[in-house]
C-alpha cells in the first residue's frame, strides 16, 4: 500500500513538472533558511553546556550608579578572589582570572634557545593568570602534569596542545614540560603541564595558563593592582562555584559585605552606588553589559529574530504549496471520484496526498542540504567561527531535518489533502466539479493565503528601508567633529615616553601630513573611559564624566569648535580641562563663558576649566550626549590628519608608508597597525548593518517565494481560462486588455497585503527607532516606495505567464476539449 502511494506520487510529479518544481524551489528556500538558522542558533545556545554543575557556576560582576547613570562591568577589585577563599564559606571553588596587562597579547619567545635564531610569536592571544581550581571548574584532559600542582608555584605555565605544537613544533608533547618561555622578554616561565584542547563551544577560550603566584613575585603585582580595593581594571575577573545548598542571593550578600569590610569607603552616597552581583554561567555568552576582555557575545534578540525569519519563510513556502495544490484540485476530481467508487476511504486518500507532499518536501530537503554550504560561505561574516555543516559528526542535524521534513509535509499537505479527499464521487464523475476562479470557498482560502504572503513581504521591505535610512542618518549627520582623512594608531605603553615625543615630531614634519597629535581615544570611538570628577565649588556635585585627553593639536585635528575660552596648552600631565556644553550646563552654567576658570577636582587635584567645547557625539547616536572633560596631556594613541587624498590616493599611501617607517624606527619589535576614524565610527553600527543585511536577504527570499507562488497561481489560472482567452482574442480583444483581465485580481491582492502590512510595519519601526536618542523620521515615501516595489515585482511575475497566454494562437486553444 505504502509503495503504491509513492508510485502514484511520482506519476503525479511527472504529470505536473512545472508546478512541482515551483513547489520544490519554494520549499527548498524555506528549508535552507531554517537549516542555516538552526545551525547558528544551536551553535550559540550550546555555549558552556559541558561544565559539571554549571547551574552553580557564576562570574562576579559589578553594577554601578553614578549620578543616576547606570553602569556595568565585568572587572572587579583584584584582591577580592583571595579574600573570598580566605574569609567566606559556602563557596566550593574560587577562580580568579587575570588577562595579560597592556593589550593582552604579549610577545612570546623560546627561552634558552642558544643554538638557533630566536623565534618570536607576537601578539599571542588567550593568555591568562589563574589558579589550580580553574582546572576543577573546567574539565580539561591532561596529557602531562597534574591539575593540582601544575600552576601551584610561581613562574609556571600550562599550555594547550595547540599552543604547545605552535611553540615547539619538533618536540613531542611530553618532552615540552620543563622547557622555558619568555613573555615580553622579561618574564621567564617554565612549562609545567600540557592539556588537550577543548572541543566544546565555550567562553573559556584560554590557551595558556600562568600561575597567579607569578603575579605576586613580579612587578605585575602593581600593574594588576593586586592590593587595591577601591579601583578595578578590565584585566580582572573572578568565577565562583557555589557549594550545594547555597543560593545566589546569599552569596551576593556575603561578597558585598566582604568588600565593604575591606573598603569601608565603598558605602556610596544616595547618588552613587557600586555593588557586586553574580552572573550565571548561562548568561556569560549573551549579556553585553558585562562583556569580558576580547569575549565574543551572541544576542538573544538577534537569535530569536532569526528564528522568526525562519518560521516566516517556512510558512510562506507552505502557503505556496497549499495554494497550488488546492488550485489543481479540479484536475484530479475524476481520479478522486474513481478511487472513491472503487472503495478508497477518505483516510486512504488523505494518506495518498500527504505521501505526495512528503515526496516533494523530501526533494526540497535534499536540495537544501546541497545549498547550505554555499549559503554558509555567502554569509560567512554572520556565521560564528567554528560553525559547519557535517552530517557525519552532527547526527542531531539529521534528526532535525527528518522532523522538519515531516512537519512541513504535514503543514503544507494536510489542508489540500482534506479538500481533495472531500469531493463527492457522483459530482466528480458527472464533471460537475469545476475550476473556481472567483468566489468559491477554496478560492477565498487561496486569496487569503496569497495576501498573507505579501503582507510579510511588504513588512520586510518597509523594515529594510527604515533600518537603511537610520544607518544613513547615523553615518552622515554632523557629529560635531571631523571624521574623514584621519588615522589612529597606538604605540606600546611600556616603552620610553621620549620615543613618543620624537615620533610625533617626525610625523609633523612629513609633507603629506596636515597635523599630528597624541593623546587618548578619538571622539566617538568604540572605546570609552569614565572618571569621578567633582566640581570644587560644590563638594556634593560630582559626576561620572567621560574622560579624554590629548595635546594641543588634538582639538585641531578633529576640528572641534571651542565656544568659550582657549585650547589646552602643551603639557605632559593633566593641568587643565576643556569641558563640553552638556557638562557646563550640568554644573549650573547657562553661558559657556561662565564656566571658565572654575575648578574641577580630579584625583585630589583642583584643575581649572580653560575652555568650553561645542557638544559632539562621544558615542553612537543611540546614546544622548553626556558630560565630557578633555584634559591636556600626551598619550599612546596618535591622531593623524592627512592632506588631500590626491590622484588614486597616492598622497595617503605615501603618508602611511612614511608613518610606518618612522614607527618601525622607534619600535622595531612591534607591528604597525592603523585604522581610519570613519571606519571605526562605522563599526559602532555593526549591529544595525548586520540587521540591514539580514533584512535585505530575508526580503529578497520572501519576495522570491511570494512571486513563485504568484507565478504558480497565474499558470494555473491561465491554463484554466485557455478557451476564454481564445474567445476574447477571436472577438478582437487586444493583448493589453487580456493581460489586464488576467492580472487585476492578483494586483488587488497585492494592494490589500500592502494596506494590512503598512500599519504593522510603522508600529514595529517606531518601536525599534525608540532605542535611539537621535533618529531618523518614518517618511511617507518609504511606504510609497514599498508599494511600488512589490507591485513591480508582482507585475513582472504575472507578465511572464499572462503575456504568453495573451499572445498564444486562439485556434489551438479553441480546438482543445
Amino acid at each position: 500500500m505504502i509503495k503504491n502511494y509513492f508510485i502514484v506520487a511520482i506519476r503525479n510529479f511527472r504529470r505536473n513538472k512545472v508546478l512541482s518544481l515551483i513547489n520544490i524551489l519554494g520549499l527548498s528556500i524555506g528549508i535552507s533558511a531554517a537549516l542555516v538558522i538552526f545551525l547558528i542558533v544551536y551553535f550559540e545556545f550550546s555555549y558552556d553546556r559541558f561544565e559539571p554543575d554549571r547551574d552553580r557556576i557564576f562570574r562576579i560582576v559589578l553594577d554601578a550608579n553614578f549620578g543616576g547613570v547606570p553602569g556595568h562591568s565585568s572587572a572587579i577589585p583584584a584582591p577580592l578572589g583571595e579574600a573570598i577563599k580566605k574569609d567566606l564559606t559556602g563557596i566550593e571553588l574560587t577562580v580568579p582570572v587575570f588577562n595579560f596587562p597592556g593589550d593582552g597579547t604579549p610577545t612570546v619567545s623560546i627561552a634558552g634557545n642558544k643554538n638557533s635564531k630566536e623565534v618570536k610569536f607576537k601578539h599571542q592571544k588567550d593568555i591568562i593568570f589563574t589558579n589550580a581550581q580553574y582546572f576543577q571548574l573546567i574539565p580539561y584532559t591532561w596529557i602531562d602534569g597534574s591539575a593540582e600542582h601544575a600552576i601551584e608555584n610561581a613562574f609556571t605555565v600550562v599550555l594547550t596542545e595547540t599552543r604547545a605544537h605552535q611553540y615547539f613544533p619538533n618536540s613531542s608533547l611530553r618532552d615540552i614540560v620543563g622547557k622555558q618561555l619568555a613573555y615580553n622578554h622579561d618574564l621567564r616561565l617554565t612549562v609545567s603541564g600540557i592539556v588537550r584542547d577543548l572541543n566544546e563551544n565555550t567562553s573559556f577560550s584560554a590557551k595558556e595558563f600562568i600561575s597567579i603566584p607569578t603575579i605576586l613575585n613580579t612587578d605585575l603585582k602593581d600593574r594588576l593592582m593586586m592590593t587595591v580595593w577601591n579601583d578595578w581594571m578590565a584585566y580582572t575577573h573572578i568565577f565562583i562555584k557555589l557549594s550545594p545548598g547555597n543560593t545566589k542571593q546569599t552569596a551576593e550578600k556575603q561578597i558585598n559585605n566582604l568588600w565593604n569590610r575591606y573598603d569601608p569607603k565603598n558605602q556610596k552616597d544616595y547618588q552613587n552606588s557600586v555593588s557586586l552581583v553574580l552572573q550565571p554561567l548561562k548568561d556569560l555568552h549573551f549579556d553585553a553589559n558585562y562583556a569580558g576582555f576580547g569575549q565574543r557575545l551572541a544576542n538573544y534578540t538577534t537569535l530569536y529574530s532569526l528564528l522568526a525569519i525562519a518560521v516566516f519563510l517556512l510558512i510562506l513556502a507552505c502557503i505556496n504549496f497549499i495554494n497550488l495544490s488546492t488550485a489543481q484540485a479540479s484536475y484530479r476530481a475524476k481520479e478522486i471520484g474513481i478511487r472513491k467508487t472503487m472503495g478508497s476511504s477518505k483516510k486512504q486518500l488523505v494518506t495518498q496526498f500527504l505521501a505526495e507532499t512528503l515526496l516533494i518536501t523530501s526533494m526540497a530537503t535534499l536540495v537544501s542540504i546541497l545549498l547550505t554550504p554555499f549559503i554558509l560561505q555567502t554569509f560567512s561574516q554572520f556565521i560564528p567561527e567554528g560553525l559547519e555543516l557535517n552530517l557525519h559528526r552532527q547526527p542531531y542535524i539529521i534528526a532535525f531535518l527528518i522532523l522538519l521534513t515531516i512537519l512541513v509535509s504535514f503543514l503544507a499537505g494536510l489542508y489540500p489533502a482534506l479538500v481533495l479527499s472531500g469531493y463527492s464521487p457522483v459530482m466528480t464523475l458527472k464533471n460537475q466539479v469545476h475550476v473556481s476562479t472567483g468566489q468559491g470557498r477554496s478560492a477565498w482560502v487561496r486569496k487569503t493565503l496569497t495576501v498573507s504572503q505579501f503582507v510579510v513581504a511588504q513588512f520586510f521591505i518597509i523594515g529594510t528601508l527604515i533600518v537603511s535610512k537610520q544607518i544613513h542618518f547615523s553615518m552622515n549627520q554632523d557629529l560635531g567633529f571631523r571624521k574623514d582623512a584621519i588615522i589612529n594608531f597606538e604605540t606600546p605603553q611600556d616603552t620610553s615616553a621620549n620615543n613618543g615625543i620624537k615620533l610625533l615630531n617626525e610625523l609633523n614634519a612629513i609633507p603629506e601630513i596636515e597635523l599630528a597629535s597624541s593623546g587618548f581615544f578619538s571622539p566617538g570611538g568604540t572605546s570609552v573611559a569614565f572618571a569621578n570628577i567633582k566640581y570644587a565649588g560644590k563638594e556634593d556635585l560630582k559626576d561620572q564624566v567621560q574622560l579624554r585627553w590629548g595635546d594641543s593639536n588634538y582639538i585641531k585635528v578633529y576640528q572641534i569648535k571651542i565656544l568659550a575660552g582657549r585650547n589646552v596648552q602643551k603639557t605632559d600631565s593633566f593641568q587643565e580641562f576643556l569641558i563640553n556644553e552638556t557638562y557646563a550646563r550640568e554644573l549650573g552654567f547657562n553661558r559657556p563663558e561662565d564656566a571658565l576658570n572654575k575648578l574641577l577636582n580630579f584625583n585630589g587635584k583642583n584643575l581649572p576649566i580653560v575652555g568650553v567645547m561645542k557638544d559632539f557625539h562621544e558615542q553612537s547616536t543611540r546614546a544622548p550626549i553626556g558630560p565630557l572633560a578633555l584634559a591636556g596631556g600626551r598619550g599612546s594613541i596618535f591622531h593623524i590628519l592627512l592632506k588631500s587624498k590626491g590622484e588614486h590616493g597616492k598622497v595617503w599611501q605615501s603618508a602611511i608608508s612614511k608613518i610606518q617607517k618612522s614607527y618601525s624606527h622607534f619600535y622595531p619589535e612591534e607591528e604597525f597597525t592603523y585604522s581610519f576614524v570613519d571606519d571605526n565610527l562605522a563599526r559602532l553600527y555593526t549591529d544595525e548593518q548586520n540587521i540591514s543585511q539580514i533584512l535585505t536577504w530575508s526580503t529578497g527570499l520572501t519576495i522570491l517565494i511570494s512571486c513563485l507562488g504568484l507565478l504558480g497561481m497565474v499558470i494555473y489560472v491561465t491554463n484554466a481560462r485557455t478557451k476564454e482567452i481564445g474567445v476574447r482574442k477571436v472577438l478582437g480583444a487586444p493583448v493589453a486588455h487580456i493581460v489586464f483581465i488576467l492580472s487585476r485580481d492578483f494586483i488587488k491582492l497585492v494592494l490589500l497585503g500592502f494596506l494590512i502590512s503598512a500599519p504593522l510595519a510603522w508600529w514595529a519601526s517606531y518601536k525599534w527607532l525608540a532605542g535611539y536618542t537621535y533618529r531618523t523620521q518614518i517618511s511617507w515615501w518609504i511606504f510609497l516606495l514599498s508599494a511600488v516595489l512589490i507591485l513591480l515585482f508582482a507585475f513582472i511575475t504575472l507578465s511572464i505567464q499572462t503575456l504568453r497566454a495573451a499572445l498564444a494562437n486562439p485556434v489551438k486553444s479553441l480546438r482543445t476539449d
